[in-house]
């Protein structure tokens, strides 16, 4: 589990194809420092296994799902990617509850900038429409973000300085595509709902 607090950049060192699957390395310091084999780090909000490390990197094996799911399929050697360790019982949870799981992947349509913040609208498919709320939580490339407007197929967030100095989010222009993780409360609160309100199946004697 993660915060969507994003804790530094990494860089892209590796990407070595194996048909359905990559191997994905990854230069690092901070989510570096106490990595070992078997540990979770989010990448761009895709959670990953450490499967080895180095001194400066560490790999992790990306299977066909996650290529699918996700947009870490379109990563090149020496891009920078969002990095977030796996969240500690004693640490502040400083943003929501983060799984690491990508629901979909959407896509950067404008950035209208301000003095002080920058206000980013994003596209998405059209089943996750439901799940979004005005100053509702939502994860975009493993940053904990607030909604400003939810729309159907869009919705938009404001960054501020921080946000827009310490993540991808930064740069990521029109037309840039970004995986998206929404609140995971909101979806057992619908399945919850759904199987509340069903009618009961009536069986005849």
């Amino acid at each position: 589990m993660f915060t969507g607090i994003v804790e530094e950049f990494g860089t892209v060192a590796a990407i070595e194809d194996q048909g359905d699957a990559i191997r994905l390395t990854i230069t690092s310091d901070i989510t570096l420092s106490d990595a070992g084999l078997g540990d979770s780090i989010a990448v761009n909000g895709c959670c990953l296994t450490v499967a080895e490390r180095t001194d400066t990197t560490w790999t992790a094996d990306v299977m066909a799902e996650t290529l699918d799911k996700t947009s870490l399929g379109g990563l090149v050697v020496g891009e920078q990617v969002n990095l977030e360790r796996a969240v500690t019982a004693e640490k502040r949870l400083g943003g929501h509850i983060v799984q690491g799981h990508v629901d979909a992947v959407g896509e950067v349509v404008a950035r209208t900038p301000s003095e002080h913040w920058e206000v980013v609208e994003i596209a998405m498919p059209v089943e996750l429409g439901r799940y979004l709320v005005d100053k509702g939580s939502i994860t975009v490339d493993g940053t904990s973000l607030t909604v400003v407007e939810a729309g159907e197929t869009t919705f938009t967030v404001s960054l501020i300085p921080e946000t827009l100095a310490r993540t991808t989010l930064g740069f990521r222009a029109p037309g840039s595509r970004v995986n998206l993780e929404v609140d995971v409360i909101a979806k057992h609160v619908e399945k919850l709902v759904r199987a509340y309100t069903a009618p009961a199946t009536s069986k005849e004697n």
